[in-house]
């Protein structure tokens, strides 16, 4: 992600910080100089390098800046409801939220900035402002396949919904659901086909490593403290 970054290192909670995001995260966070992790959320603590509390209720609102959260659609809700409430941005990048979670992230960004977005790459940012483009051929048959990693639980995954919404948008009518296989340790692939009779166009995301979500979710963190309350997309912070 190519961005203008705050050169305050804001002081930052991070829920799920013993997943794999979350190492991820602290590992970039102190090698790039992109805010502080000082305190984290999660109920497996015995992998985190920081202080760590079970619930976000114990964290002392005082002590931070903004709130990461690569979570679970489980503890999703009881994180924005805390940001709301202690006027905390929130920057969230889990997925498998419900309904209800998009009223909750609606109703708290009234208060405080909230950016909640399934994939914080710059290339899938992209992506998705290319995909207008097929409304010059919307009469093609399109279909979204997509790869992740056999631990990843939401299928299909946050970006791929993402991206089928957009193209919706772009083609102006349903299309089939998108296509989801786990398997390996395939960190997240997204392919976008459009077919016809006589040619096939395929765009294609492929995410190398865990890097460009935490690099992503580091990046907006230090730019939303700056902003008012408001719901916000990566396309906000680019």
């Amino acid at each position: 992600m190519s961005a203008k970054v705050s050169t305050k290192n804001h002081k930052i909670c991070l829920i799920g910080c013993s997943g794999r995001m979350g190492q991820e995260i602290q590992r970039l966070a102190q090698s790039m100089g992109l805010g502080k992790i000082i305190c984290g959320v999660d109920t497996n603590s015995h992998q985190a390098s920081l202080p760590v509390k079970n619930t976000i209720d114990q964290i002392n609102a005082q002590d931070i800046d903004v709130v990461i959260d690569f979570s679970s659609p489980e503890l999703f809700g009881k994180v924005v409801q805390w940001c709301a409430k202690h006027k905390k941005p929130l920057v969230s990048g889990t997925t498998g939220i419900q309904e209800n979670h998009k009223k909750m992230l609606a109703a708290a960004a009234q208060s405080v900035g909230i950016a909640w977005a399934p994939n914080m790459s710059l290339g899938i940012a992209t992506l998705r402002k290319a995909l207008a483009v097929f409304s010059q051929i919307k009469e093609f048959d399109f279909q979204i396949e997509e790869f992740h990693h056999n631990k990843k639980k939401d299928n299909p995954s946050g970006t791929a919904l993402l991206l089928q919404n957009s193209l919706q948008e772009a083609v102006g009518r349903g299309l089939p659901a998108p296509i989801g296989i786990r398997g390996g340790g395939i960190f997240g692939t997204h392919k976008v086909w459009a077919m016809s009779d006589e040619e096939v166009l395929m765009f294609e995301h492929q995410a190398l490593n865990r890097g460009v979500f935490a690099k992503g979710a580091l990046i907006v963190a230090q730019q939303i403290v700056a902003k008012g309350p408001g719901s916000y997309g990566i396309d906000d912070f680019i």
